[in-house]
């Protein structure tokens, strides 16, 4: 499970072989073996002894910011990549092998939007054909993520603006789909305009500290990109 820490003044300290939190008067607590990490995303206090039994029981302890998004991370020093894989990580992004892996991934992405969209249609027979228009919208973008060739390199811009051309289109359909009060207008970060944004980027933040420990632990280094390059995305 995740322990998360999200109410002002919250206190996080080691009773045994529990953390213990403290809220103002209430106090809980749970287990070491079963906390998987520890997200605390608002002012609070965490002793060095929570700290060490965090990171003797491979426990990464997140830091969020306001909108969710990751700001640091304390996690135990063995975890992380060989100089192999990380080697390897950057041949692979030059060759045949890395198109086909990021190909493969955008392709995914656009599979599962695409795929949702059809349950929704079929759940909301109402608004069939509403929904067939964004779907008719999204599959020649499949359709041509399936027909490029090359090196990542040269077919990297045409990814990176079909990938967004596809989400304009999906978060256009879902926001259709919406009640009234919670229609938006694309996507907005840091801060969000509208309260579908603003729980999409918090349960966005969350997800990116799982898939960045996994990445970490499998030794792959999370900032050697194959589509978005050069930079911390």
């Amino acid at each position: 499970m995740q322990l998360v820490i999200n109410t002002y003044g919250s206190y996080l300290q080691k009773s045994g072989s529990c953390f213990k939190v403290k809220v103002n008067e209430k106090v809980f607590e749970v287990a070491c073996n079963k906390v998987s990490s520890i997200l605390i995303s608002t002012a609070a206090y965490i002793t060095t002894d929570a700290i060490k039994m965090a990171m003797e029981n491979n426990i990464d302890i997140v830091f969020l910011d306001e909108f969710g998004n990751p700001y640091g991370r304390v996690w135990h020093p063995k975890l992380g990549s060989t100089t192999l894989i990380r080697r390897r990580q950057l041949e692979i992004a030059e060759t045949s092998e890395g198109l086909n892996l990021a190909l493969e991934w955008i392709k995914t992405k656009l599979s599962n939007q695409i795929e949702l969209l059809k349950r929704l249609r079929n759940t909301r027979p109402q608004r069939s054909a509403q929904i067939t228009y964004y779907i008719e919208r999204l599959t020649p973008l499949l359709e041509r993520l399936q027909n490029l060739s090359g090196t990542l390199e040269e077919c990297r811009a045409t990814i990176m603006g079909i990938e967004g051309s596809a989400g304009k289109i999906y978060f256009e359909a879902i926001s259709e789909l919406m009640p009234d009060r919670f229609k938006f207008q694309g996507r907005s970060r840091n801060p969000a305009k509208d309260e579908f944004n603003a729980l999409l980027n918090y349960t966005y933040g969350i997800l990116y500290s799982s898939v960045e420990k996994a990445c970490i632990i499998a030794g792959l280094d999370p900032y050697v990109g194959f589509i978005h390059t050069d930079n911390y995305n």
